[in-house]
């Protein structure tokens, strides 16, 4: 047994502002894309535990991580994370060509440039971006990318007080990505949207030609159907959570909460099509050829044909499990076909490898 022991691959777990999600995959051979689902589940969160994606009521986030390793019978220690929001910092910037050694030296003076925090806050990493053939004047492309020191602690807690092992901590963009480029390697070509509606977030990324070149994350997301619900009709949280997933509630049929499902559909349509907007005007680009939606509140009635209309392209939901096998007699082929898309981040973390 090596320094992991017997696990070769990470435990994805996505703590959300709604809820946490949970894949643990294990991977056949030597094939890159040849995956086996292991277990999955989620756990629904007190509002009040997970807020814009800052962890405030950590002792219940760490009762959900024990309770939903136990629920799904994971035996398995090291767990990978994800943090998504303003405490993390994608740029892609253009440096002078240098050495990989010599980046490392000057990586902190050069990202004090473009990270707007105090350095000395933040953990950063970079990823040299292959260009082709080298820039005008001897340039390179660098990905950079930053994440609180606070945040990253808050997070990694929460895991080992639950008595797991943080194995790493990812960018939910770059989780999302993962999963993309293992279940769907035919859409590569092009620019594409991932999309991303969570409960508190709607993340944003374009894919060009198979690498990412824009992140952005919208602070609207499915919380704002709860708020509309709750207000106009003077429900529960847990009766508007049930109308926006299109479940009945006593005494309020479906065509009244429709309009104001369509009315924050809208709002969020309108927000993500600004910051593709800006996207397109800012890189040159004709448009976007196609859209993937994920996240826990992306399938709420009609949200995808009001994206389609904006933006005159398909819009088609994430299946992370499309190219994943599962035995159909441990999991439900109807439960992970409709649920899939909120489990995207969770598949994405749950592809690396422990020590990667």
């Amino acid at each position: 047994m090596g320094l992991f022991g017997s696990q070769k691959l990470a435990v994805g777990l996505d703590i959300g502002s709604g809820a946490i999600k949970i894949v643990q995959l294990k991977k056949k051979g030597g094939k890159v894309a040849d995956y086996t689902l292991m277990a999955l589940g989620s756990l629904d969160l007190n509002p009040e535990a997970v807020v814009d994606d800052t962890i405030i009521d950590s002792g219940a986030v760490v009762d959900a991580i024990r309770s939903i390793f136990e629920d799904q019978s994971i035996k398995a220690q090291y767990t990978g994370v994800a943090l998504s929001g303003n405490s993390v910092i994608i740029k892609k910037v253009t440096l002078p060509a240098m050495s990989e050694e010599e980046l490392d030296e000057t990586i902190q003076w050069e990202a004090e440039q473009y990270i707007p925090f105090d350095i000395r806050d933040v953990n950063i990493d970079y990823h040299i971006v292959p260009r082709g053939a080298e820039g005008p004047g001897g340039e390179m492309d660098v990905l950079l990318v930053a994440a609180k020191k606070d945040k990253i602690t808050d997070y990694t807690g929460v895991i080992s007080q639950a008595g797991k092992i943080p194995a790493f901590v990812d960018v939910g963009a770059f989780a999302l990505q993962n999963a993309f480029e293992i279940n769907y390697p035919e859409e590569l070509d092009g620019t594409l949207a991932l999309i991303n509606v969570g409960a508190s977030l709607t993340s944003v990324t374009v894919l060009r030609q198979g690498a990412s070149t824009f992140w952005r994350d919208i602070p609207l997301a499915g919380d704002k159907y709860n708020e509309a619900i709750r207000k106009e009709l003077s429900l529960s949280y847990e009766q508007a959570e049930a109308l926006k997933k299109g479940e009945p509630v006593e005494g309020v049929s479906a065509a009244a909460s429709l309009p104001l499902i369509n009315g924050v559909s809208q709002r969020i349509a309108a927000e993500i099509q600004k910051t593709l907007n800006f996207y397109l005007d800012s890189a040159g680009e004709g448009r976007i050829e196609k859209i993937f939606l994920s996240g826990g509140s992306c399938k709420v009635a009609g949200f995808d044909q009001i994206l389609g209309e904006r933006f005159r392209v398909p819009v088609e939901t994430f299946n992370p499990f499309l190219r994943i096998g599962y035995n159909t007699k441990h999991f439900d082929p109807e439960y992970i076909n409709h649920s899939a898309p909120m489990f995207a981040v969770a598949v994405g973390l749950a592809l690396r490898e422990v020590g990667e």
